[in-house]
């Protein structure tokens, strides 16, 4: 794949939830679907990440549903989905036989490609997803987080590359997901990788700090084969740079996308239309260069979020000192990379600590279990000082965290009985209970048949 470089469209999933609360709905999606299935992406992501949480929640649809119409309106092009190893589309760990169910379920419907990452980089957290994602035949992306720490450097990346390599990945993601990737350092960590993985090289960055376009190109020049970027109205600020902008610049080089501009813009006009409906999600982060991401490291997905949550407790004016408080307490938690769900636990734990005036005197559950090792092993060491305020006299886990896990799908089929209606929703509930039951009670009449809530 040297030389020219391949295009992953994010759209349809990582841009709407950096830049609007992941509020996109379906039928904003459908009527431009068919222009994008004639440009030519490498893949389009479509699915994984907080979408599917979202549709269900907020938007009270069907994921699958959304999936399943996506593909029959997009033939072509490949379908790319965001898997959080382990922890599927949640926030904790599932057992084995809920996290091969789904990944099965899921490449049935139409998802081509797997991006399958944990956010403690832990490869153990990894296993069950890559080799449930190998056995439906369909395309793996080993992934490495990347996050700056002192314990963090181009070789640890590198090693754990080597070690998604030997997993059975065949494609090797690098995934800035908080937006620091510099050009010099991502030059040096792709260099590295590139001469000792003959696979493809997949770059995920966002614009929160102004680097990506230049880390992107320095990329390029040390060997990256796919890049991730959004359709211009939907991208910079907390999302991915402009995919015309690297079209535009790539043209008529070695590294030429072929893909056309022209094309592009009958896109970027639908799309500029759609943002305005979700005016009511926008941040004010969103047209900002935060060069303060490199100290808070939060991520562009849940920066939005975060604003919108403390705007809802009518405390947005703790924005600064709760992203302030944020890199103190992930030293503390032993330096995690901040991507869902431990930039929620470090982002909860943060606004705690600024909220009560003291820290660690409230304790959430997330952080708790954390420290007890539930989400699996922390790069660095847990601080004694918080691991004795947190556990008191208990001794974390050492094992594999799924390993403590009782099968989970048989139990949810038997609970969901009443209100499932297929298999997916026996997956869905196994997620999601409440939220799922909810959803279909409503879906069937049965609940209180609201409009479903933009908020």
């Amino acid at each position: 794949m040297a030389g020219k470089i391949h295009i992953m469209e994010t759209v349809l999933r990582d841009a709407h939830q950096c830049l609007v609360a992941t509020r996109m709905r379906t039928e904003d999606m459908l009527p431009i679907a068919a222009r994008l299935d004639e440009i030519g992406y490498w893949s389009l992501e479509t699915w994984g990440g907080a979408t599917f949480d979202a549709t269900l929640r907020y938007l009270k649809e069907s994921p699958w549903e959304r999936l399943r119409k996506l593909r029959a309106a997009m033939p072509k092009t490949r379908f790319q989905m965001l898997l959080r190893g382990q922890n599927v589309v949640g926030y904790h760990n599932y057992p084995d036989d809920i996290v091969e169910a789904f990944v099965s379920h899921a490449a049935v419907n139409g998802i081509d490609v797997f991006r399958i990452f944990d956010a403690m980089n832990d490869i153990r957290n990894m296993k069950t997803a890559i080799e449930a994602a190998l056995k439906t035949g369909k395309l793996v992306e080993g992934t490495v987080c990347y996050t700056v720490s002192p314990v963090h450097s181009a070789d640890y990346f590198l090693r754990l590359a080597e070690k998604l390599a030997d997993m059975g990945s065949q494609i090797i993601c690098l995934k800035d997901m908080g937006g620091m990737l510099a050009p010099y350092a991502a030059y040096e960590i792709i260099k590295k990788i590139k001469s000792r993985i003959s696979l493809p090289l997949h770059l995920h960055s966002h614009c929160t700090a102004g680097l990506a376009p230049m880390s992107y190109m320095m990329a390029i020049e040390a060997g990256a084969d796919i890049i991730d970027t959004a359709i211009a109205p939907f991208s910079q600020g907390t999302s991915q740079p402009a995919t015309e902008q690297f079209v535009a610049a790539l043209k008529d080089t070695p590294h030429d996308t072929g893909l056309d501009l022209d094309k592009l813009s009958k896109i970027a006009e639908y799309f500029h239309g759609v943002r305005r409906n979700y005016a009511e999600f926008e941040s004010p982060v969103n047209n900002q260069i935060k060069t303060d991401v490199l100290t808070s490291q939060i991520p562009g997905g849940m920066l939005s979020n975060l604003v919108a949550q403390l705007r809802q407790q009518k405390a947005e004016d703790k924005l600064e000192a709760v992203l302030a408080e944020m890199p103190h307490v992930r030293k503390d938690l032993g330096y995690p990379p901040l991507v869902t769900p431990t930039s929620q636990i470090v982002g909860s734990q943060a606004a705690l600590n600024v909220m009560t005036g003291k820290r660690y005197s409230v304790v959430a559950t997330e952080t708790r279990n954390y420290v007890m090792g539930l989400y699996g092993e922390p790069p660095a060491p847990v601080s004694e000082e918080v691991k004795k305020k947190v556990l008191g006299k208990k001794e974390p886990i050492t094992c594999r965290p799924a390993d403590l896990l009782k099968p989970g799908l048989e139990q949810a089929r038997r609970d969901a009985a009443s209100f499932a209606s297929s298999e997916e929703d026996v997956i869905t509930y196994a997620l999601f209970p409440e939220i799922a039951k909810d959803y279909f009670l409503w879906r069937d009449g049965r609940g209180e048949r609201q409009q479903a809530a933009r908020m």
